[in-house]
């Protein structure tokens, strides 16, 4: 006797599988990615994490014959192969020529640096996604804004953004203070001058998903343009979007810290690694250590990024998905 619940399409019918749930297991196959990711978290818990254990204020300055016990301690592990070192526990890493704490002062630096990566990055993907779509969606509007994207690709970035700090930073200090008026300026330069290769991107996928049916049919109804690229056009290009994404905080990062080394960021008492960097070279032969903690820092973290970004292109990437 056949049981009825054989019968019952019902009875074997399965949810289907999240999409994300996908995405995942291809991410996780991708091992550089994995790596990069765990690395870049550990460096984000590190930089934002660490000051709430590691209570030395990166701002401090010791005066009198504290000054001369903690100026230029070298690092705890310089022992090793330096006996008569000058260390102190108290100072993993050591201190600076006017005994600041170089652990701090790398946390503090860690955060400053990539929130301005995060926060270029965002302003980046708005002015690349908006011009993108714009561009593949309206055919009047593709030539004159593929002009003026050409036209920004084809300025000097690092002359120009040089010439714009020094136009625009002493008003911005005025209006927001030294701190806030060099963050908004640096992220709003890094955001302007990196968007291009998004709204590139974003353009072509726009263009091939316009002629798509499910879009075709959206218009045939009646949809309007707005209704369309809210509802069809912005979910489908979402993967180019987020690779773009991890790829400009790397981007940001770098670009933040030439800046710093050109003494064109921040101020010396508002670290980032690009200004740790800049501050160390006059005694990098002395001191190499004050060099390769920074430098170290900005690579790992933008090799850990890039990883990231590569993993999840190939995640996205409904051909390779699964394979």
């Amino acid at each position: 006797m056949t049981d009825r619940t054989e019968l019952d399409p019902a009875s074997q019918y399965q949810a289907p599988r999240n999409q994300w749930l996908d995405v995942w297991d291809q991410f996780k196959k991708h091992r550089g990615a994995l790596i990069g990711a765990l690395i870049f978290l550990f460096i984000m818990l590190g930089v934002f994490a660490g000051p709430l254990i590691y209570w030395q204020d990166p701002q401090y300055v010791p005066t009198g014959r504290e000054f001369l016990k903690l100026r230029d301690m070298r690092p705890i592990y310089a022992v090793i192969w330096d006996s008569g070192a000058k260390v102190d526990w108290a100072h993993p890493l050591g201190t600076d020529n006017i005994g600041r704490d170089a652990l701090a002062r790398m946390m503090s630096g860690g955060q400053v640096s990539i929130t301005v990566g995060l926060a270029a990055m965002a302003l980046s993907l708005v002015l690349g996604t908006a011009i993108g779509v714009l561009a593949g969606y309206f055919r009047r509007l593709d030539g004159p804004l593929m002009r003026f994207t050409d036209l920004f690709l084809a300025l000097p970035l690092l002359p120009l953004l040089l010439v714009a700090v020094l136009l625009f930073r002493e008003p911005l200090k005025a209006g927001f203070g030294i701190e806030g008026g060099v963050f908004i300026l640096i992220v709003t330069l890094i955001g302007v001058t990196s968007w291009m290769q998004t709204a590139r991107i974003v353009r072509g996928d726009v263009l091939a998903l316009k002629e798509r049916e499910f879009v075709i049919a959206a218009r045939s109804i009646g949809a309007p343009s707005r209704r369309i690229v809210m509802r069809h056009i912005l979910p489908n290009v979402l993967s180019p979007i987020m690779v773009s994404a991890t790829l400009g905080i790397a981007s940001a990062i770098i670009t933040e810290s030439a800046l710093s080394f050109l003494g064109f960021g921040f101020p010396p008492d508002f670290p980032t690694w690009g200004r740790l960097l800049f501050d160390s070279v006059d005694r990098m032969t002395l001191y190499p250590e004050r060099v390769i903690w920074p430098g170290l820092a900005i690579s790992v973290t933008v090799l850990s990024v890039n990883y990231i970004g590569d993993g999840l292109r190939d995640a996205l990437d409904p051909r390779i998905r699964g394979r």
